[in-house]
C-alpha cells in the first residue's frame, strides 16, 4: 500500500467518526492558533519597532534623565536622578561643537484635545515641545507647509504642526490645513503644515501636534517634565567619540564633580532596539510556553482517539491481515491517519493564527505580516504530535494477533 492510499484510507477512517474526529482537530488548531496567533503579533511589533528606531538611523543618540529606565542597568544607578532642564538642554546645544545636529524637545501634554470649526478629536493628542531641528532627527517629513522658523522658536509664537492623524478626525485627508486656525484646549494656534505619515506603530507616532519649545514653556505646565536631547551625527562620524564629547559636556552642564557618576543617560537606537528585541524574546518564550501547553493536551487527546480507534477497528485489523497486510503496513497506516487528523488541524490553526495575530495588530496599529518561518515550524510540530500521540496506537494495532482478531466482535 503506497502513501497516497494510506491518505485515502484515513481520510476514510476519518470520516467514519467525524464528531470524534472534529473535537480532536479543533483541539489541535486551538493549540496550533494560540502558538501562531501570539507570534504573529509579536513579530509585528517587533517588525515595527525595529522599523521604527531604522527611521532614527544608526548616527543618533539621545540623552535622557536617569529616570527614563532606557539603559539596562538601572540598578547601577543609585542617587538623585534630576529632570534635564531647559537651561541645560538649550547650553548644551549651544556648546556642542562636534559636527552634528541637536535638537531639544519636551512632552507637554498627552491628554490634548484638538479642535477645528465645529470637529474636535478625543482628549487623548500628544502635544510636544520642540525646536527647529526636531523634525530632521526624530524621521518626520513634510507632507505639506514647513517648518517652525528660528524666530517662532525663540519668540515661542502660537504656532502648530499637525500629526497626520489628529488632520483626518479633524478634517479629513483631503483638507489642506496649511495656514488655518486650531485650538489646543482654549489657545488658538496657526497650522504652519502637516506631517507626513510615519506609518503603523503599536503606539501611534501620527496621533500629536509640535509646537515651539518656549511656547510649551509658556502654555504648559512642563515645570515638572524633563527635555530630551537628541543628537544626530554627520555622516561617517564616529559615534563613541561623539558620545564620549557629549557626556563631558553635559556632566559640565550638569555641574557634576569628578568623583560623581552620571545623573543621565545616553542611549543608541541600536541599544533600544536591542532591549526591546530582549523584552520579545522573553514574551516568545512564554508564548511558546503557553502553546506547548495547549499542544500537549492535543497529544493526550489524539492518542486517546486513536487507541478508541484500534479498539474498534480490531477486527478490520484482522481482515486486513488475513488479506495479506502485514505489521508495518498496519502500523503506517494507523501513524499516517494521526499524521493527517494533526495538518488537518494544524492547517486550521496557522489560519487562524495569522488571523487573530493580525486582527491584534490592527488593534494596536502595528503592521501586517505573515509569519512564514512559525508556519513551517507549526506544521513540523504537527507532524511531531502526529507521530506522538500515532505510535503507540499503531504499534499496538500491528503487533494485534489475526485470529484473535477475527472473532472480535
Amino acid at each position: 500500500m503506497n502513501l497516497l492510499e494510506n491518505i485515502r484510507q484515513a481520510l476514510r477512517a476519518i470520516r467514519s467518526n467525524m464528531l470524534r474526529t472534529v473535537l480532536t482537530i479543533l483541539i489541535i488548531a486551538v493549540g496550533i492558533m494560540s502558538l501562531v496567533g501570539m507570534m504573529t503579533a509579536m513579530e509585528s511589533m517587533k517588525s515595527t519597532v525595529n522599523s521604527s528606531f531604522n527611521d532614527l538611523g544608526a548616527n543618533n543618540f539621545k540623552i535622557l534623565d536617569a529616570n527614563s529606565g532606557v539603559q539596562s542597568d538601572r540598578e547601577k544607578v543609585n542617587r538623585e536622578m534630576p529632570n534635564i532642564e531647559f537651561e541645560q538642554a538649550i547650553m548644551f546645544k549651544e556648546k556642542y561643537k562636534y559636527p552634528a545636529i541637536v535638537s531639544v524637545s519636551t512632552r507637554a501634554s498627552m491628554q490634548s484635545t484638538i479642535k477645528y470649526e465645529s470637529k474636535e478629536t478625543n482628549p487623548n493628542v500628544m502635544v510636544f515641545g520642540v525646536d527647529e531641528n526636531y523634525i530632521s532627527v526624530s524621521g518626520y517629513n513634510l507632507l505639506e507647509g514647513r517648518n517652525f522658523s528660528m524666530t517662532e522658536i525663540e519668540s515661542g509664537s502660537n504656532v502648530v504642526l499637525l500629526g497626520s492623524d489628529v488632520v483626518a478626525k479633524i478634517a479629513g485627508e483631503n483638507i489642506s490645513m496649511a495656514d488655518r486656525e486650531i485650538s489646543i484646549g482654549s489657545l488658538k494656534y496657526s497650522v504652519l503644515g502637516v506631517l507626513k505619515s510615519k506609518g503603523a506603530s503599536w503606539m501611534s507616532s501620527d496621533n500629536l501636534v509640535l509646537i515651539p519649545l518656549r511656547n510649551a514653556r509658556n502654555n504648559f505646565n512642563t515645570a515638572r517634565e524633563s527635555h530630551m536631547i537628541v543628537v544626530t551625527l554627520e555622516a561617517n562620524e564616529e559615534m563613541d567619540k561623539a558620545i564620549g564629547e557629549a557626556t563631558g559636556l553635559f556632566r559640565s552642564v550638569r555641574k557634576l564633580r569628578p568623583s560623581e557618576n552620571d545623573d543621565f543617560e545616553i542611549s543608541t537606537s541600536d541599544q533600544m532596539a536591542g532591549e526591546m528585541n530582549s523584552i520579545f524574546s522573553v514574551m516568545t518564550i512564554a508564548a511558546s510556553l503557553i502553546g506547548g501547553i495547549t499542544l500537549l493536551g492535543a497529544v493526550v487527546g489524539l492518542l486517546n482517539i486513536m487507541l478508541v480507534a484500534v479498539h474498534e477497528r480490531t477486527r478490520e485489523i484482522g481482515v486486513s491481515k488475513a488479506l495479506g497486510a502485514n505489521n508495518s503496513m498496519i502500523m503506517k497506516q494507523f501513524l499516517i491517519e494521526a499524521i493527517t487528523i494533526c495538518q488537518i488541524g494544524g492547517l486550521f490553526g496557522i489560519v487562524l493564527g495569522i488571523l487573530i495575530g493580525n486582527g491584534i495588530a490592527a488593534l494596536i496599529n502595528t503592521e501586517f505580516i505573515i509569519p512564514w518561518g512559525w508556519m513551517i515550524f507549526a506544521a513540523i510540530i504537527c507532524l511531531v504530535v502526529g507521530l506522538a500521540a500515532g505510535i503507540y496506537p499503531a504499534i499496538k494495532a500491528s503487533r494485534l494477533d489475526p485470529i484473535e482478531s477475527l472473532r472480535y466482535e
